[in-house]
């Protein structure tokens, strides 16, 4: 069977793509691939001339004008040139844009705290006059926790919402979190890199540049020490316990490593398939009576460790076989699990050349 023919997307961002290269470069006695850059003018000539049987996407997540370039050309790209895209389009639609999320997991009916988006000033005020205090503040847009705020007082609520409809916007959280765990090791190590450095340079200017104006996210405060991150690629599945630092889980890096209960990776698997996901990270709350609720979907996310999970101390992955959960020891997140995606990916191409072959 001959060589699959890849593209990576570069986004705008330089270095986000780099860990698509690293895994594409433990497999070079099955592909070939090229970059390109999608947010260049010439990106459809390119891919066009390029006759590539799949494009590795690395969607942004920092700034709405960039992000809705991409979805729109990864649209044109999937849909109308027909090019298998991994992660699926659908996917890459609901990443980082908290408000197309909440539609979907309504329209999915899939459990999650209680989420208003509110276009017009006073509709969001009426309803802060009935509200349950504390609520969440969301920024469309932002991962790590930068777009978040805990409203904890109707004042604080209000004061949120006529400032995001103002000139002010809604703002994101920029700059290094030293708050976070390991804050030294981490700055040494960008020193050390200087292209990694200035790669976060860039990301601290594209944050300060994103205001949300026109609208408002509001969402049900669900009480919680730690949430589930909970990912599946292909069919393996994995989970850890991000741990509570402050008033938020989410970009603390705290973590908890312990065997996760079976339902959860029912729970798991049934939110994945509905949709047919192909790689995707789920947060959710567990409440005080054992509901599991979606609070975030990501189809590319950190990996601050180099296990997603560890299972009596031993990383691995978890499998679904003739109906049981069976835990697999192993080395299953090089690259940050994106050798596990390139795998999946492959698998799903050679398929299909097998299909055309038949």
């Amino acid at each position: 069977m001959k060589k699959l023919k890849l593209a990576v997307l570069q986004n705008e961002v330089a270095d986000d793509h780099l860990l698509w290269i690293h895994a594409c470069e433990e497999r070079t006695d099955r592909i070939d691939w090229e970059v390109i850059d999608i947010t260049r003018a010439d990106w459809l000539e390119r891919i066009r001339s390029g006759a590539f049987d799949g494009l590795l996407a690395a969607p942004p997540g920092w700034t709405t004008p960039f992000r809705v370039l991409y979805d729109e050309r990864i649209n044109i790209l999937n849909t109308v040139c027909g090019i298998p895209v991994y992660p699926c389009l659908e996917e890459i639609q609901i990443y980082e844009n908290k408000k197309n999320l909440s539609y979907w997991l309504m329209a999915t009916r899939i459990p999650h705290p209680k989420t208003w988006v509110f276009y017009y000033e006073p509709e969001a005020l009426e309803f802060l006059q009935k509200a349950a205090i504390p609520l969440v503040g969301k920024t469309s847009i932002g991962g790590g926790g930068s777009g978040v705020h805990i409203l904890k007082s109707r004042a604080e609520a209000v004061n949120y919402v006529q400032n995001t409809f103002s000139s002010k916007g809604a703002t994101l959280q920029v700059g290094p979190k030293w708050r976070k765990k390991g804050f030294i090791g981490r700055v040494i190590k960008k020193l050390l890199h200087p292209q990694e450095f200035k790669a976060k340079l860039q990301q601290y200017k594209f944050q300060r540049a994103e205001v949300q104006k026109d609208f408002v996210i509001l969402q049900e405060y669900i009480p919680h020490d730690y949430e589930w991150r909970c990912v599946r690629i292909g069919d393996s599945f994995f989970a850890h316990k991000k741990i509570k630092k402050g008033d938020k889980a989410s970009g603390s890096l705290l973590k908890g490593y312990e065997n996760p209960p079976m339902r959860l990776l029912d729970f798991i698997k049934d939110v994945t398939g509905r949709r047919h996901f192909l790689s995707q990270s789920v947060d959710l709350f567990e409440t005080a009576d054992g509901r599991y609720l979606v609070n975030e979907m990501q189809c590319i996310f950190g990996q601050s460790d180099p296990y997603q999970m560890l299972v009596n101390g031993q990383p691995g992955r978890y499998r679904q076989l003739d109906g049981e959960w069976v835990f697999e020891p192993g080395d299953f997140n090089r690259h940050e699990s994106f050798l596990l995606r390139l795998d999946h990916f492959l698998e799903i191409l050679s398929e299909k050349q097998l299909e055309v072959l038949a």
